[in-house]
């Protein structure tokens, strides 16, 4: 059934001229100390570096006031990142509220806050070498989390029932699975969406629909957080490579993804805890 025209009313203008009000000011959350972590770091020891294989997905662990680095080797890459308390897999990364509290796309000083009711700082972003990209002409800028992660389902909608296993959502299954011994439908339960790291997007101005572009990432480039509570993590390097074209593919270039381990001395986060969960007493409706 087709709509018919709708007439354009009088005050049109006036309707799309009322200025915008920002829904979280976050000007009274946490400040993350970043003197004090950006001291760590410097003293900081490479303890593991662990490798998401091209069109496959890792799962690395993270203690509490540990660092990990996600690095770009070989190709521009963009990978796809979910990450859990490792004593509590309820606890997960929660892209819109992060979304909601720092804007579309992350960078160093912001956190990644997970799911309720525990709303707290999981990590925190302490180096981002592609911090002077910025927004771009067609709105588009890295690191985002506002897509969710290319997946089998959607992928199988849009094909028209091609089968493909490589998905983000998939390798980062598989990738729990090895971490957990959880079956393949109970990880699956537990994937997230993610932040899309390196990954280059943002909306079209007419239309409104979200779009990718190819990463401004090299080899060399990458992301540091720092972890604020004790971690499980998952990274699958993308099959859309750089995601140039498209994101569920087994013929664009892909590359490795690395995930380094850095373990902090004794003494080197004076005064740190921590951050406990939300305090929002739920005794009267969740």
């Amino acid at each position: 059934m087709t709509q018919a025209p709708v007439d354009t009313p009088a005050d049109a203008e006036a309707r799309r001229a009322v200025p915008p009000v920002i829904c979280y000011p976050n000007d009274t959350l946490p400040v993350p100390d970043m003197a004090l972590y950006a001291a760590a770091l410097a003293q900081a020891e490479l303890v593991e570096t662990v490798v998401a294989a091209p069109r496959e997905a890792c799962a690395f662990r993270v203690p509490a006031g540990g660092f990990f680095r996600i690095r770009s080797v070989e190709a521009p890459q963009v990978g796809d990142l979910n990450l859990w308390n490792a004593n509590d897999l309820s606890e997960r990364f929660y892209s819109g509220k992060t979304r909601a509290l720092h804007g579309t796309h992350l960078t160093t000083g912001e956190r990644m806050w997970s799911s309720f009711p525990h709303l707290r700082p999981m990590a925190t972003i302490v180096e981002d070498s592609l911090g002077w990209y910025g927004i771009d002409a067609y709105g588009g800028s890295v690191h985002d989390v506002i897509g969710t992660r290319c997946d089998p389902h959607t992928h199988h909608l849009l094909s028209g029932g091609d089968q493909y296993h490589h998905c983000c959502h998939s390798n980062l299954t598989r990738a729990l699975v090895d971490a957990t011994g959880l079956t393949v439908e109970a990880a699956a339960r537990e994937v997230h969406d993610v932040l899309n790291v390196f990954m280059c997007t943002g909306f079209t101005r007419d239309t409104g629909q979200y779009f990718m572009k190819a990463s401004p990432v090299r080899p060399g480039d990458y992301l540091t957080f720092f972890a604020e509570i004790g971690l499980l993590g998952a990274l699958s390097a993308c099959p859309g490579g750089d995601c140039g074209s498209e994101h569920s593919s087994d013929t664009a270039r892909c590359a490795p993804l690395e995930v380094d381990i850095l373990r902090v001395p004794e003494g080197a986060l004076k005064g740190w805890s921590s951050p406990a969960r939300n305090g929002y007493d739920g005794s009267h409706g969740l």
